[in-house]
């Protein structure tokens, strides 16, 4: 499989492998890039993930909406797609040339799709886009192809009446827990009986939650999914001794009784339920958590593992497909959308990270020392990009099932070494994306 031509590897791979963020559509080679009303209006299709999430979605219309009354020279069109049906649509309709001229893209697949020519790059937007976080751009090379709205950011959920009952230090930003801190914590935790595990790092999730929420660890190691200096190779930085050594810690969260080998199916129900006493989840959870334990709730740093916290980066972004036949109307409602109130209104209507300071003043919460501006400060100092390369969709699947091998018990120099491997002939059969 690794030497079939370079396209359809990875898109196979982009197609199959991010389960949680993307999925299949029939419908995508049907829809065309954009058409005239007998008013000479040009008509631009918008494509998105958001069918099933009511609040997100009536923020993006409410920015169509208003960028339709602006003007008379264009006229967005929105057509949802429900998120498991969305990411084959896109390789369907690429593969036929029949791509909307916008649509939103998962922030680890924007190299991908660059690179496989569904995307055209953004011009005339950097100053715009200074403005915004690191990791809500989407770039491929020396161009950036999309922008997000937002951002999300991984935290230790937990309660400090829980934690001041076991004497365990309240960690912050400055001052997070080390890997002896941390497992000291857990071992006194779990040695109390009073919860079925100490942690739980939600391993029932699939897909793309796997290389978002534990790629990390390994990262804070020391380790990586691949070399980034040149992405060529992964050998010695994913099972190099500090890739061993992650996999080891991984696994013995298991063998020491500090996480379930599978979560349930909803680990911030279980924490609140007092299954556990620290949830490793995203901020969307703060929501929930506050409403049932108020001010006791906390939000905390990820654990330094040896060279300092690391979380995920990178969500759901928008771009202009390389076919759309009107590029300068859909550069313009790039440029229109990309207002700090409308970054405000996403954020609201998702209660996830807002992408640039101006809206997040706008946000109850985000302001500046406001309830969920550590959120923000935890994107900016601990946020790390998956491997920003093509080959990524392959990387993320290969972790994937090592990353769970190992959990299960698999020899962690044997399963990361085959791991690089495969890594290692992915990039070179596709010449390195070059």
């Amino acid at each position: 499989m690794l030497k079939r031509t370079a396209k359809l590897v990875v898109t196979t791979l982009v197609a199959a492998s991010l389960t949680l963020a993307l999925g299949a559509c029939s419908k995508g080679g049907s829809t065309s890039t954009n058409a005239a009303t007998p008013g000479g209006t040009q008509t631009l299709t918008m494509w998105t993930h958001n069918a099933g999430n009511k609040n997100e979605l009536g923020a993006i219309e409410q920015i169509v909406n208003d960028y339709n009354a602006s003007q008379t020279k264009y006229k967005v069109d929105v057509q949802a797609f429900p998120q498991d049906s969305y990411n084959q649509s896109v390789v369907a309709a690429a593969a036929a040339k029949k791509l909307p001229c916008i649509l939103d893209i998962d922030g680890p697949n924007v190299p991908n799709w660059a690179w496989a020519g569904y995307l055209a790059p953004l011009e005339g937007m950097d100053d715009i886009l200074s403005k915004y976080l690191p990791s809500v751009l989407g770039k491929w090379g020396e161009k950036t192809y999309s922008f997000g709205y937002y951002d999300v950011a991984l935290t230790m959920v937990s309660r400090k009446s829980v934690l001041e009952k076991y004497d365990i230090r309240i960690p912050t930003a400055d001052q997070p827990w080390t890997n002896d801190e941390f497992t000291a914590a857990l071992k006194t935790i779990r040695d109390s009986g009073d919860f079925d595990h100490p942690l739980d790092i939600a391993t029932s999730f699939t897909g793309e939650w796997w290389p978002y929420a534990y790629s990390p660890f390994l990262q804070s190691f020391g380790g990586d999914l691949i070399n980034r200096s040149d992405y060529k190779s992964a050998q010695g930085v994913l099972n190099g001794p500090e890739g061993v050594a992650w996999a080891k810690w991984f696994r013995s969260l298991i063998t020491e009784k500090y996480v379930p080998l599978k979560s349930g199916a909803d680990p911030a129900k279980d924490f609140m339920s007092g299954k556990s006493a620290i949830l490793y989840n995203g901020s969307w959870t703060a929501v929930d958590t506050r409403k049932k334990f108020g001010d006791d709730i906390l939000f905390l740093p990820s654990v330094d593992l040896g060279k300092g916290p690391k979380i995920g980066g990178g969500s759901w972004q928008w771009g202009i497909s390389a076919n759309c036949s009107s590029p300068e109307g859909a550069m313009d409602y790039m440029k229109f959308s990309a207002q700090d109130k409308y970054v405000a209104s996403v954020s609201k209507a998702t209660t996830n990270i807002p992408a640039t300071d101006a809206a997040a003043a706008m946000v109850p919460g985000f302001e500046l020392g406001g309830e969920n501006d550590m959120f923000r400060q935890y994107a900016k100092k601990f946020a790390v990009l998956r491997p920003v390369n093509p080959g990524y969709p392959f990387m993320a699947t290969e972790f994937t099932k090592t990353a769970q091998d190992i959990l299960n018990g698999a020899d962690p120099q044997q399963a990361l070494d085959t791991a690089a491997k495969n890594i290692d002939a992915n990039q070179e059969s596709n010449n390195y994306f070059q």
